[in-house]
């Protein structure tokens, strides 16, 4: 069985994933238009690129389902039905899940590690992102967390503004981060974490920034790192 990778190199490789695909997206559209205009999947690919060229590549998964990953990630198998009603979660999909990379004796023997939200065009506060952060907190079972294989949840986003917005990303981020903070808040045994590569300009078109939202239970929880204080710093 691989070593998995740490968690700081899951969020490094996000963050870079995100950045080479906003890059692409400006060279393919000669700077003519910013990322969010383009579709959710041109940054979950590059995410998936990034994550499976790790060192302790894991095994990186698109679209996996809600019951998949449960079935992957409950000490019993079976009970991801009963689990589902409990928490109130609906059979939909997730971007990404990390699981660990070993040789499988069968197709039911999969150990998910890691899901991933990813989100494009990130402005404003949206009840929609508050109820995706909902989601990644109860997959990590939030009454016991020891009871589920998943370390933790990332929501990860991609913003952009136009040189004449009013309203800066500086202002904006922070308010995004806090409305996760207060659905955090709703579970005892969890914490969050944000982790952002600051806001860069764009010379004459406007700014754009990148940024993962981590929720893992309390004994597993890597810090704040000061990250709200780089959403303000700009290059």
């Amino acid at each position: 069985m691989n070593e998995f990778p740490s968690k700081q190199s899951v969020i490094d490789a996000v963050l870079e994933g995100i950045k080479m695909a906003k890059e692409n997206y400006f060279f393919w559209t000669n700077d003519r238009l910013f990322l969010s205009y383009g579709p959710n999947k041109i940054i979950t690919i590059h995410v998936a690129q990034a994550l499976g060229k790790l060192k302790e590549a894991p095994e990186v998964f698109i679209d996996a389902t809600v019951a998949d990953i449960l079935r992957c990630s409950l000490p019993d198998r079976k009970a991801f039905p009963e689990y589902m009603q409990k928490m109130g979660l609906k059979q939909s999909v997730f971007n990404i899940t990390l699981d660990e990379r070993f040789p499988h004796e069968n197709d039911n023997d999969s150990i998910s590690r890691v899901i991933i939200s990813i989100k494009n065009g990130v402005r404003n506060v949206k009840n929609e992102y508050s109820k995706e952060v909902e989601r990644l907190c109860k997959m990590l079972s939030p009454d016991d967390p020891s009871l589920s294989k998943l370390d933790y949840a990332l929501f990860a986003f991609y913003a952009d503004l136009t040189e004449g917005a009013r309203k800066k990303l500086g202002a904006r981020v922070p308010k995004i981060v806090e409305s996760f903070d207060r659905v955090v808040a709703n579970f005892p045994n969890l914490q969050s974490s944000f982790h952002t590569i600051g806001i860069k300009q764009v010379l004459e078109a406007g700014e754009w920034s990148a940024g993962v939202y981590e929720i893992s239970p309390k004994d597993n929880f890597s810090g704040r790192q000061g990250a709200l204080n780089g959403c303000l710093k700009k290059s």
